[in-house]
């Protein structure tokens, strides 16, 4: 069998979907030594620490001597056919992890849509990114042999707003990558420490700050937060910009708890384990999320969450965290009050929490992705 992967998302992006398809590439390399695999992308100059595909001898990388953007102009502007077979010769399945499925001309092809944010909630979207979103995905759904969604709420999403069939909609779930589990090395600790300038207790987000992820209904519930409890703890937030964000920075410098508000900016992968490890909660209250990884690996470290009842989020939860409603300041609030005033409470959610965490593997994931592909291969 000889499948081709769209390694794009990985070399452009190195959070979020440029992390899922790291993830799952990596353990489709450990698991399937016999297939053929072509990790296509377009030409760029590789940070080979963080971007390099696998050295498996079975997977091929194949550079396509155009730019992202010039590639993008060719198959969703111009239509023009993916010529993915000039470089890797015929593969049997074409998998296009990051929503959109360009022209191509033959073989099955597998698509994965992450969330439907941009018609579940057009409003916190960027106009220029929901227009192109609206404009692409639905004809990509339509004509992908199978499509991939990462829970169930986006499968539901993708038969009820796009009108998918449910034999042509498979749900796989992402996974958590071992590193994420609770640091206990003092040195690594320390070192994270000093180089965010923490030195006080902390209730953690992180996220990329955008209307969608509710950080002004953070802010709000932690401003009653403080007032109901006295509490020592700071918020720290974690993550770039994205779009949309200048009322959330007006509403931390405007809110009456400004000097407790800490925004640390995009922060590194490798400092993430140990970021979820100091703080004494998670907090995740996004008003609508496809999945939601930083809440799986702050389980993963020990962290006690507080999550969003909506969408997946408490498919990822489970019984191991304290679900909310987003726009319930109040019980927010309140959440956090239980969970940082009751160490029992907290304990126990932490343990919770590394269990369910266990649930999700990349493993189990790329297993489930290897059959998806070996299926449609044989009825070609």
């Amino acid at each position: 069998m000889r499948v081709g992967i769209d390694y794009s998302p990985a070399v452009n992006q190195q959070a979020g979907i440029g992390r899922y398809t790291r993830s799952i590439v990596s353990e489709l390399a450990e698991l399937d030594q016999e297939n053929e695999y072509f990790l296509f992308y377009p030409s760029r100059k590789l940070n080979q620490e963080v971007f390099a595909p696998p050295k498996a001898p079975n997977f091929q990388r194949v550079e396509i001597p155009v730019s992202d953007q010039s590639l993008t102009a060719l198959w969703f502007r111009l239509g023009v056919p993916l010529p993915v077979d000039l470089f890797t010769g015929r593969v049997d399945v074409c998998h296009f992890p990051d929503f959109t499925l360009p022209p191509i001309r033959s073989g099955k092809t597998v698509l994965t849509v992450h969330d439907l944010s941009f018609l579940v909630h057009p409003e916190y979207a960027e106009r220029g990114l929901r227009q192109y979103l609206e404009r692409v995905v639905p004809p990509s759904v339509a004509g992908a042999s199978l499509v991939l969604a990462d829970s169930e709420s986006t499968s539901n999403d993708l038969m009820v707003l796009l009108d998918v069939p449910p034999e042509r909609v498979e749900v796989l779930l992402p996974g958590v990558e071992p590193r994420f589990a609770p640091v206990v090395d003092e040195a690594v600790l320390e070192r994270t420490r000093r180089k965010y300038h923490i030195s006080f207790p902390f209730i953690l987000t992180v996220s990329t700050i955008e209307p969608r992820k509710n950080l002004i209904g953070l802010l709000k519930a932690f401003s009653s937060f403080k007032r109901m409890s006295e509490s020592p703890h700071k918020l720290v937030i974690g993550g770039g910009k994205g779009w949309l964000y200048q009322e959330v920075f007006a509403t931390a410098k405007a809110i009456d708890v400004a000097d407790d508000i800490v925004f640390l900016g995009y922060v590194a992968d490798e400092d993430l384990p140990a970021l979820y490890t100091m703080s004494d909660l998670f907090a995740w209250l996004s008003f609508y999320e496809g999945f939601g990884l930083p809440v799986l690996e702050a389980m993963a470290c020990g962290t006690p969450v507080v999550g969003s009842d909506r969408a997946s989020i408490p498919e990822v939860i489970g019984d191991a965290g304290l679900l909310v409603p987003p726009t319930e300041i109040a019980a927010i609030a309140h959440a956090f009050d239980s969970i940082l005033g009751d160490e029992a409470l907290a304990e126990d959610l932490a343990d919770r929490g590394r269990k369910q965490a266990g649930h999700f593997s990349w493993r189990s994931s790329a297993k489930q992705l290897l059959s998806i592909y070996q299926r449609l291969a044989s009825d070609s």
